[in-house]
């Protein structure tokens, strides 16, 4: 846990962590370092103050800061110990706990831990700061602020050093923890941040070391923070090591989750002893930290920056017909790698040799850029950020939805959003390896379908708790139009909670809800960039894209009708998709055991699908169904979730796509959970067959009045 947040208390929850800010970049475009970059980008950032945001003191910001190259004329002139020649060092900031003992202390452990990861330590420095410009919150929480200047013996540079510091930043964040963290805001071979809980003004006041005339850089990237629902913190101002985000990721949460499962799996050839660096995603940091994080690991473990931030923020791709089908299939592929980060966002990175920026694939949240004759790029988020002459500029424009503006310094030009895309595009026969790997449902073999009995459609609805007014007032519509019934967003029911009647578990979690700024898309928006396709199956290895990544079972949507969910379980009859095989497990306990019971049957089903999978199957269909007066059906939310959970401790959940056949499922709230909660995709058996007897019904009762109206004629 952050020990810079508070504890869950009330309706916060640090978990809810967002940010909303001001990003811009200034940069070279031929790649000339210049203390020029260094000042414009200050100033960039001072005047957008307006989009950060203070507490009740007016001198406590919530973060800014600057990202920059390697200053290496710099660092020559202030350290007091020899450097090896540039990219053959790595140098950080690095926020030490409060107080002399508890620093001295960290940095011993620093020093030792990069010693065990065969790196050499070089030195510190004592970073000049001012504390009189801060407020009094900002000061009382102000760490011991240092550099670290470390390098290879081997001799590794560039992105390879950075390799080797990544764990040893891991282990570090990871071991100094609690009264003793440490935090290194950047510790690399390539770039260098200056940041901290203050205002856009307070940066350059705050630290010296930028006026300084050796401070020079061929880039720039600046961000002044608005913390949305959150707490401001030291730690949490941006930039991070390699993004400054405007927006919300509002899918943070499944996606630690999904993080934190695939680390299973993770092995780089060039990151060794990745598993000294678990867990990738560090607990109690913003939604920007995490996206932060996973993106280092996806770059460090060999794909570009721009690769990588394709993957995670894909453009919409689903249903866009005029997309070049290179195009289509190296998203289509990476959708079966991972999910996206979803939300409104503009997220500005570097690597110290590439600077750019990309849009989400909604374009919720602004950028502007301008290009100008004498090779000065500015991007913002917004106009006005620096005074440039008209007669200057030679080109300027917006980001757009789901497009990446790109900067490569070594280049020295713009390289266009297609020929990125097309280039990545190229690297790997992305449409072979889907045509061969894939399986389409639409095209298993058909099954017999069943129909229920009218009384044993009706027993089973008392079973679940099924009401009048939720056939009526929810599943009727929802079949009748295809769409969510909409209702007022008033009630007077208790919340489950509170209530004395017996209510169903997913009631309990109807606070789970996005605490988000960004608008509701309109109808046109929503049919381009929304999508709900997926597929289930087995995952491969993360960093080590190949066509076992993709063997899989895709989904038009994660609703299955009880016709589906049959093609899947009799997948493998025939033996021609072993790599495909399901196993179905039965989610029951004795009525008569009683709370024991649910206790003995819920570990009863975790033994039954490490077995399952032990034994080969890709597949788990976790079913209540067979529930009578003598075995009770598990909630379906909690068997989902004691299951998902029990196979990441495991480490053997990327190992399967999991179902779940539940009869207590009936509602759009009910299948978001579940999807939540670990599953891939959902046969609400209860709801299609009483959809389906409500039909047989009316037509029962339509012969039996055209009957009477016959006799009566």
């Amino acid at each position: 846990m952050n020990p810079d947040m508070p504890a869950p208390s009330g309706l916060y929850d640090p978990r809810f962590e967002h940010d909303a800010c001001g990003v811009s970049f200034v940069a070279n475009l031929k790649g000339v370092r210049s203390r020029e970059i260094v000042t414009l980008g200050i100033t960039a950032l001072c005047n957008m103050e307006h989009r950060g945001a203070t507490g009740a003191e007016a001198e406590t910001g919530d973060g800014a800061g600057i990202l920059i190259q390697i200053p290496d004329a710099f660092l020559r002139g202030v350290l007091d110990f020899e450097l090896p020649p540039v990219g053959a060092y790595a140098a950080g900031l690095c926020f030490l706990p409060a107080g002399h003992s508890r620093a001295a202390d960290a940095t011993t452990t620093v020093e030792r831990i990069t010693v065990e990861e065969g790196l050499r330590p070089l030195g510190w420095r004592d970073v000049p700061v001012n504390p009189d410009c801060l407020g009094a919150s900002a000061r009382a929480v102000m760490p011991t602020i240092r550099q670290y200047v470390l390098d290879d013996p081997h001799g590794a540079t560039g992105i390879d050093l950075d390799r080797k510091i990544f764990i040893v930043r891991k282990r570090i964040e990871h071991e100094l923890v609690g009264d003793m963290r440490t935090y290194f805001p950047s510790l690399s071979a390539r770039t260098l941040v200056y940041k901290g809980m203050l205002t856009t003004p307070e940066l350059g006041d705050f630290f010296p070391d930028l006026w300084d005339e050796r401070m020079e850089s061929a880039l720039a990237l600046v961000h002044s923070r608005f913390s949305t629902n959150t707490f401001p913190s030291w730690p949490l101002a941006h930039p991070y090591r390699y993004v400054a985000h405007n927006g919300e990721i509002n899918t943070v949460q499944g996606n630690r989750n999904w993080m934190r499962t695939r680390e299973a799996l993770l092995e780089s050839g060039v990151i060794p002893g990745l598993d000294r660096a678990f867990p990738i995603i560090t607990d109690g940091m913003s939604d920007s930290a995490s996206f932060d994080e996973v993106l280092e690991l996806l770059h460090l473990g060999g794909r570009t920056l721009p690769h990588a931030l394709l993957m995670m923020i894909p453009e919409a791709w689903e249903n866009n017909e005029h997309m070049d089908p290179r195009k289509r299939a190296f998203y289509q592929y990476h959708a079966s790698l991972m999910e996206p980060w979803d939300g409104p966002a503009n997220v500005a990175f570097t690597d110290g040799s590439v600077i750019g920026a990309v849009l989400d694939r909604n374009g919720l949240r602004p950028g502007r850029y301008w290009i100008t004759k004498d090779d000065l790029v500015v991007l913002a988020s917004e106009a006005g950020v620096l005074e440039i002459e008209a007669a200057r500029v030679i080109r300027k424009g917006r980001l757009q939805p789901g497009r990446m503006f790109l900067i490569d310094t070594e280049l020295g030009r713009v390289v266009d959003d297609e020929e990125i895309k097309l280039e990545l595009a190229a690297q790997h026969p992305y449409a072979e390896w889907l045509a061969d790997g894939l399986t389409n449902l639409d095209d298993l073999p058909a099954r017999e379908h069943v129909v229920h009995s009218h009384d044993s459609v009706m027993r089973r609805q008392q079973m679940f708790g099924y009401t009048h007014e939720e056939l009526k007032v929810i599943l009727a519509p929802t079949a009748r139009t295809g769409t969510e019934p909409i209702g007022s967003m008033g009630t007077d029911t208790p919340i489950a909670v509170l209530s004395e009647k017996s209510r169903l578990l997913f009631d309990y979690f109807q606070q789970l809800f996005a605490q988000v700024t960004n608008p509701p898309l309109d109808a046109i928006r929503e049919e381009v960039v929304t999508s709900v396709g997926t597929s289930v199956g087995p995952e491969a290895n993360l960093l080590s894209p190949g066509p076992d990544s993709c063997r899989q079972l895709t989904l038009p949507f994660p609703i299955l009708d009880n016709d589906d969910l049959a093609k899947i379980i009799h997948i493998n009859d025939d033996g021609n998709m072993p790599h495909l095989e399901c196993t179905v497990i039965s989610g029951l306990y004795r009525v008569a055991d009683g709370g024991e019971g649910l206790r003995v049957a819920l570990d009863r089903v975790r033994e039954e699908a490490s077995a399952a999978i032990s034994s080969g199957a890709r597949i788990l269909v976790l079913s209540d169904r067979n529930s009578d007066e003598v075995y009770a059906p598990v909630p379906s939310l909690l068997l989902t979730g004691a299951v998902h959970h029990h196979l990441i401790r495991e480490k053997t959940r990327t190992q399967v796509g999991l179902v779940v056949e539940c009869g207590d499922a009936r509602e759009v709230h009910h299948m978001a959970l579940l999807v939540g909660f670990g599953a891939g995709a959902i046969n609400p058996y209860l709801a299609f067959e009483s959809i389906e007897d409500m039909e047989w019904t009316r037509t029962k009762r339509s012969r039996t009045t055209s009957r009477r109206v016959e006799k009566v004629c």
